[in-house]
């Protein structure tokens, strides 16, 4: 089996640094917030040994991919727009696609525009989300009434970038035990509140989560920082004007769904998962992890390695 690779390279208008293991058809791994390519650490192997060429790019604003500056190049079609461009530059006409946590909906979206380029995917802990009615913004701020909510509470430029960038280490270390299976229930935040409150440093990581994880981590944030990341959030309601022309389409290709039953974006998400196969018809699979958070990939990769490999291999008619 071939070694992890990393390079560079240019897709559409920025440089990507990308990861990538393996021979055979393409697999394309998006993470989320706040990580990195670093994420996918269990799956590159897994997936390179089952014979497929993995890539787990440094998404846009992330690690040594550009931060482009203008807040508004931060859309799902700017996301999209990459994959596509990476496609490109890697040589290969069709890949399939796997997302987690905000890479989750750049899987789905790239999907949903381009199907000749994606022919699968499969996503992790964030479900497919039609095009709502509400501006998203608003939807939040009726669904959080008086209570905290952390989308709303990254939307101002700075606010979060001051709080999570006051020790980067500990940021890391509370927010991957906090969303985790491993965490107690969350208590409800006032709308004062900031991110990070009643979110205490764990004593002890979990026992998927080393040390060394974490120094990875924080060692990449600590040089970035976190705004790029951020951006993604603060373009809620631009790219919901921007996919209006999309309301109603359903994703066609063969798709995957897996998630933890802990993981909080699932519970706020509960019908939107329970009524997947309305808006991805051709939805396979929907797996539930028992005990698992929200850090799907990392917190069970065996098993999240068991159902990405048996989706591809059914994809093969392996």
């Amino acid at each position: 089996m071939t070694e992890l690779m990393h390079r560079s390279l240019e897709a559409n208008g920025i440089r990507m640094h990308i990861v990538e293991q393996g021979r055979g058809p393409l697999v394309l791994l998006c993470h989320g917030f706040p990580e990195s390519w670093y994420s996918w650490r269990h799956q590159l192997p897994a997936l390179a040994a089952a014979g497929y060429r993995v890539v787990a790019p440094d998404m846009r604003g992330y690690g040594q991919t550009d931060r482009p500056q203008d807040i508004a190049q931060y859309t799902l079609l700017h996301m999209a727009g990459d994959m596509v461009g990476l496609l490109d530059e890697l040589g290969v006409e069709q890949a399939v696609i796997v997302g987690h946590d905000w890479g989750a909906p750049v899987a789905w979206t790239s999907a949903l525009l381009r199907p000749d380029r994606f022919r699968a995917v499969a996503a992790l802990s964030v479900p497919y989300l039609p095009r709502g009615a509400a501006r998203p913004t608003d939807a939040l701020k009726f669904l959080a009434g008086d209570s905290f909510h952390y989308m709303l509470y990254f939307q101002a430029p700075g606010v979060a970038e001051a709080e999570l960038e006051q020790d980067v280490k500990a940021t890391i270390r509370r927010v991957l035990y906090w969303a985790s299976g491993e965490a107690p229930d969350r208590p409800t935040k006032p709308r004062t509140a900031k991110f990070l409150d009643l979110m205490d440093e764990p004593g002890t990581l979990p026992s998927w989560l080393s040390e060394a994880d974490v120094d990875f981590y924080a060692s990449e944030f600590k040089r970035t920082g976190f705004t790029g990341g951020l951006n993604w959030y603060r373009n809620l309601d631009r790219t919901w004007e921007l996919m209006a022309a999309l309301k109603g389409a359903k994703i066609t290709q063969p798709a995957l769904f897996v998630a933890g039953d802990r993981d909080l974006v699932v519970v706020a998400r509960k019908a939107a998962v329970d009524h997947l196969s309305q808006s991805v018809p051709n939805l396979t699979k929907t797996v539930m992890l028992p005990g698992c958070g929200h850090w799907t990939q990392q917190e069970r990769p065996a098993a999240v390695n068991a159902e990405l490999i048996g989706f591809l291999k059914r994809l093969e008619g392996r």
